[in-house]
This record gives structure tokens, C-alpha cells and sequence, in this order.
């Protein structure tokens, strides 16, 4: 555990020591949030509200998928792939920790600096821009920290097991980037699953996509309520257990099949 913390905390200054990549990141998720807002706006015209969704709602999930785009690292996380391409999974592989672990114990750090510096920050800047709904009880709040909890393991257990193709072909790279944005369609990020037909909706959940960001969205905007909450706060921890145990079988048969450096 004191490993864990430890790398944990590493990767969380290493993530702040990046203040202009990070201010320009803000800048620019803020920028294209603004241009998304006024699409949905334009979207919505007379109208107040759509699929349950209001206005104001539909502007609030603009500003919230864009503060989660770093926290979950929705458009591109190959720090794993890397590591096997340069060699050093030979040493990660090594040390006294298990390796999925191991990795997850980076990207806490990274998402949880993420989350302070990208995330909270564009919620507060839209706030005072444009104007956001806010959950309205405890028991919402609650279920929001549980949920966004839930979405970044779902998230890193899906890249977790994305980044183990590079185990097996030299180049994963082009695998990575479709199956990133074949996470951006079914996970909710461009518009709420709501507002798309039913057979979409029933294809995205096959998928573990929504439980990355559409149920975060929902819970937020005081959609989903009572037993339809919990049923989606189950739904994303099962999703978890799925991922980490398809990682697992995975790195098991990956390890045998890796080649470092010729050897």
C-alpha cells in the first residue's frame, strides 16, 4: 500500500509540474465547450427540454464532458504502449507490485490532478460564462463522487486492457485510436444517450462505454434518480470487475508472447 501511495503521489506532481500544457488544455476544452453549447442551444430553439433533458441541463452536460475529456483521458492514453515499445515494461514487470496495479496507481495520480486543475476548474468557469444546474440534495452529491469514482476505473481498465494489443503486434497505435473513437460514440460525450433511438441506445450499453461517461452526466443532472441511480452505480462497478478480470486473462497470455529488444 505504501508503494501505491507512493507512485500515486509521484505521478500527481509530475502531472502539476505541466502548468502550460495544462493551462493550454483548459483553454482549449473550454473553447470547444462554448462552441458546443451553442450548437445544443441552437439544437433545443424554442424549446425547453428534450428527452428529460432541459436547456440549462443540456448546457451543464457541455461543460461536464468537457471537464472529464483529461480526468478520464477520453481522446488518447498510451503510456502503457510506450513503456513496451521503449523495453521498460521489462522493468515494470519486475517490480513488487502487481502490473495492473501498478499502473493504476499512475493514473490515480494523473486523473486526480487532472480532475482539480482541468476539471473542477472548467465546471466554475462555465458557471460563471453560461450558467449550470448543480445537484440539488446530499444523496445526489454522493452519488455523483461514487459515480465519477467508478467512471475513471472503468476507464483505465478499458485503456488498461487497449494498451496490452501492444503485447502481441508491434504497432497498436491505429487499434488505440479507433477504438478511442468508437468510445467517444457509444459513451455519451457528444451528445446524452437519451437523445439518440432506442437500438443505439441498447448497442451502447453492450458496451462499457456509458459507464465511463453517460451515467456520470445523469446522475449530475438529477436524471436518474432512486433505484435507477443505484441500478447505474451497480452497473458501473460491474463493468469495473468485467474489465479487470478481461485485463488480467489478457496480460497472463501477453506476458508469454512479449518481445524486448529482440529477446
Amino acid at each position: 500500500m505504501k508503494l501505491f501511495i507512493e507512485l500515486t503521489k509521484r505521478a500527481f506532481q509530475r502531472q502539476m509540474s505541466y502548468r502550460a500544457a495544462t493551462l493550454a488544455g483548459l483553454m482549449t476544452n473550454f473553447f470547444f465547450g462554448l462552441l458546443r453549447a451553442a450548437v445544443l442551444i441552437a439544437l433545443y430553439g424554442e424549446r425547453q427540454e428534450v428527452a428529460g433533458v432541459t436547456l440549462q441541463g443540456a448546457i451543464t452536460f457541455t461543460g461536464l464532458t468537457q471537464a472529464v475529456i483529461a480526468f478520464l483521458s477520453l481522446f488518447r492514453w498510451t503510456d502503457l504502449m510506450d513503456s513496451v515499445y521503449s523495453g521498460a515494461v521489462g522493468s515494470d514487470l519486475l517490480k513488487p507490485m502487481n502490473y495492473y496495479t501498478y499502473w493504476l496507481a499512475q493514473d490515480l495520480g494523473r486523473a486526480s490532478a487532472a480532475l482539480i486543475t482541468r476539471g473542477i476548474t472548467i465546471m466554475l468557469a462555465f458557471a460563471v460564462a453560461i450558467g449550470i444546474t448543480t445537484p440539488d440534495s446530499l444523496g445526489q452529491w454522493l452519488a455523483l463522487g461514487v459515480a465519477i469514482f467508478l467512471s475513471w476505473l472503468v476507464s483505465f481498465s478499458w485503456r488498461f486492457i487497449v494498451n496490452l494489443f501492444s503485447f502481441w503486434t508491434p504497432n497498436a497505435y491505429g487499434i488505440a485510436r479507433f477504438i478511442f473513437i468508437l468510445s467517444w460514440a457509444f459513451s455519451g460525450f457528444f451528445m446524452p444517450l437519451r437523445f439518440y433511438p432506442d437500438w443505439y441506445i441498447a448497442l451502447a450499453k453492450l458496451t462499457p462505454f456509458p459507464a465511463m461517461v453517460n451515467t456520470l452526466v445523469e446522475i449530475y443532472l438529477g436524471v436518474l434518480t432512486g433505484p435507477q441511480m443505484l441500478a447505474a452505480l451497480a452497473q458501473q462497478a460491474i463493468w469495473v470487475l468485467v474489465l479487470f478480470a478481461i485485463g488480467q486473462v489478457l496480460l497472463r497470455f501477453g506476458v508469454r508472447r512479449l518481445v524486448i529488444l529482440g529477446g
